[in-house]
């Protein structure tokens, strides 16, 4: 993927939230693949809703694309509020392992259009969201592995990896942020992804599908290592009582206080990455967008290890940041409703109203 800030502008002017409503739940559907510029933080939902505006569309015919960037603000006010890593309403039910399994990792699982699709994730960082959900309902539902660890192997894996939307969602299929769990059988992944294949495990009626014994072909656990690869870090000791802008996975925006005559830091920590891995490609895509900020240097280690003296810190508000201790700038949300709210359309209500308000 690209990662010069102008081309990433680029991109947002060629979205179609149009034709996204109509298509986008299909592999080959009209999506903006933005996910990973504001995942990394380049972008704001915010910034990409105010594109939308100033190019002239009604948000009334495009709220499925709006809801589709509020999802992502919903899912990190949630990770604000609550343990995400834990079961977030109910306990996930018939469970038979806390791994993920072999043929999944292995992209032998006997879906061709499921294992296709994680070799293009383990090549480019990308997943459509609908097969997402189709590996998340085989992991957790089908091969009855508890969500977390395979929630974890995709992660370590998307170039878009946000770990309130990833393991929220994986969380939704398995039922424990959820009423029910998600599952979806071969005619389904079929149509969505254009495939025809036939006489699977997954070839069979959503009652039979209810109550799957798990296939042989899922049994087996991967032996899976999450290992991090570290860049080297810059040379520097800061002791000139400069402002100091801390930047991290999370946060890479370019404009960020771009005014300010500041000294700049991407700040790797290893108790981040020890707790949610990412991979090489993930490793290097943040390092690629990091290369629009001016000046900024690479930092591998803690917070409280970082060579700046006594200079004031400014950092971006975001649940990683809970051991940063300077001045906290506020997100670029695109409403004002904070706090935890049960449910996306219950937060959708009232962000809605304020959304389309103030762009009437």
């Amino acid at each position: 993927m690209k990662t010069d800030y102008i081309s990433i502008l680029e991109k947002v002017d060629k979205v179609n939230p149009l034709r996204y409503a109509f298509n986008r739940n299909y592999i080959d559907g009209d999506v903006s693949r933005l996910s990973p510029y504001i995942s990394r933080g380049v972008l704001s939902t915010d910034h990409v809703l105010k594109n939308l505006v100033n190019r002239g569309f009604d948000l009334s015919k495009i709220e499925k694309f709006v809801q589709e960037l509020a999802w992502r603000d919903y899912w990190q006010l949630v990770w604000q509020e609550k343990d995400i890593n834990r079961d977030i309403k109910n306990p996930q039910s018939d469970i038979l392992s806390y791994g993920v399994s072999k043929n999944i990792v292995d992209h032998n699982s006997g879906i061709k259009a499921l294992d296709t699709a994680i070799k293009e994730l383990y090549k480019t960082g990308y997943l459509h969201n609908h097969l997402r959900m189709y590996i998340a309902a085989l992991s957790v539902n089908v091969a009855k592995n508890h969500w977390k660890v395979p929630a974890k192997w995709m992660y370590y894996h998307l170039l878009d990896g946000d770990w309130a939307s990833n393991s929220l969602s994986w969380q939704w299929v398995a039922g424990t942020n959820s009423s029910k769990k998600y599952m979806a059988n071969q005619d389904n992944i079929n149509k969505y992804t254009r495939t025809q294949q036939k006489k699977t495990y997954l070839d069979i009626g959503y009652p039979e599908l209810s109550t799957i014994l798990q296939p042989e072909a899922l049994k087996e656990l991967s032996s899976f290592d999450f290992e991090v690869v570290y860049p080297e870090s810059d040379l520097f000791n800061i002791n000139d009582a400069k402002t100091v802008c801390i930047y991290n996975y999370y946060n890479l925006d370019p404009n960020w206080r771009k005014e300010s005559n500041y000294h700049r830091i991407l700040l790797i920590e290893p108790s981040v990455f020890d707790f949610q891995p990412i991979g090489e490609n993930a490793m290097n895509f943040m390092l690629s967008l990091s290369k629009n900020i001016e000046g900024i240097k690479i930092f591998v280690g803690e917070f409280d290890e970082l060579p700046i003296g006594k200079s004031q810190v400014v950092f971006k508000e975001h649940p990683n940041n809970h051991n940063y201790k300077g001045i906290k700038d506020e997100r670029d949300w695109m409403s004002s409703v904070k706090g935890y709210h049960s449910s996306f359309f219950s937060f959708w209500k009232k962000a809605k109203k304020e959304i389309f308000r103030k762009y009437a």
